[in-house]
């Protein structure tokens, strides 16, 4: 008798143990990213909305972080990368979420401006090589409360179309996966910014690059390791490798290749298509 209840309570606590860990993976899987997507949703509701408000109001929409956009025909861009430098292994790209910051100069992107209050969306990013309905808000910041509802902007990096590099990490796997596909990317595809009633296409010069968390050098304003010498208007995507951990990072990056005004407001759809 004793011996079946013994036999009769471990079971009981196995399938218990069982059916936590199965709830557990469905809130990590699935429930996350239900809220992850309407969170973002609503960041990007919200943007539009004030962008209609500033419209309305004859304010300054589409000014990036730290300064005003860049004249059309300007972007500075590079021409195509050649292998370079290394990374700098004595610094820190923060894991997405971390809630640590960059450690470079401060923001580059122009002149005049405060930028966006820490946590607060400013930008919507679209990437035609995910989707057509892919569309992300990118909030200022990197910290783990702040990328369960959007990309985050990495600080001290340049704004959107700014002089130096326009930086963004986002999660890989988990809080909707919204970097999830950034291994598909390719040089040629395009990354474009809504912010306001300005549009910033990016092109992207490089295929996935494989790092350790310490190297901070891939978000420097002119990242060596993308094949960049010079100044320049650059973007820098960042996420964690493998897809289900964190013991490295993955990095794309890119330069500006055009921008433009939009009017009416802008409702974040590219018309720029992967090269």
């Amino acid at each position: 008798m004793g011996l079946r209840l013994l036999v009769r309570t471990l079971s009981e606590l196995c399938l218990t143990a069982g059916a936590l860990i199965v709830l557990f993976v469905v809130y990590v899987l699935y429930w996350t990213g239900v809220r992850a997507d309407d969170a973002m949703e609503r960041e990007i509701g919200r943007l539009q909305q004030q962008w209609a408000a500033d419209r309305t109001a004859g304010a300054p929409a589409g000014q990036a972080p730290g300064g005003a956009p860049p004249a059309d025909g300007d972007p500075q861009a590079p021409a195509a990368p050649t292998p370079g430098a290394g990374p700098d292994p004595e610094a820190a790209v923060p894991a997405p979420g971390s809630g640590a910051q960059h450690r470079s100069a401060p923001a580059q992107g122009g002149t005049g401006g405060t930028g966006p209050r820490p946590g607060a969306p400013f930008a919507v990013m679209t990437i035609p090589r995910f989707g057509t309905g892919w569309a992300k808000p990118v909030l200022e910041g990197t910290g783990t409360d702040l990328l369960k509802r959007g990309l985050g902007h990495y600080a001290g990096s340049a704004g959107p179309g700014g002089t130096g590099n326009f930086a963004v990490a986002g999660h890989r796997r988990t809080y909707g996966d919204p970097f999830k596909d950034l291994p598909a990317l390719r040089p040629g595809d395009t990354v474009v910014l809504t912010v306001g009633a300005a549009r910033y296409t990016y092109r992207v010069d490089t295929r996935p690059y494989r790092t350790l968390p310490t190297d901070t050098a891939v978000i420097d304003p002119v990242p060596a390791a993308a094949g960049y010498r010079e100044p320049g208007r650059y973007l820098t995507l960042t996420t964690c490798d493998p897809e289900w951990g964190h013991s490295h990072r993955l990095v794309v990056w890119g330069h500006l290749e055009s921008t433009e005004g939009l009017s009416p407001p802008a409702q974040a759809e590219p018309k720029a298509l992967p090269g």
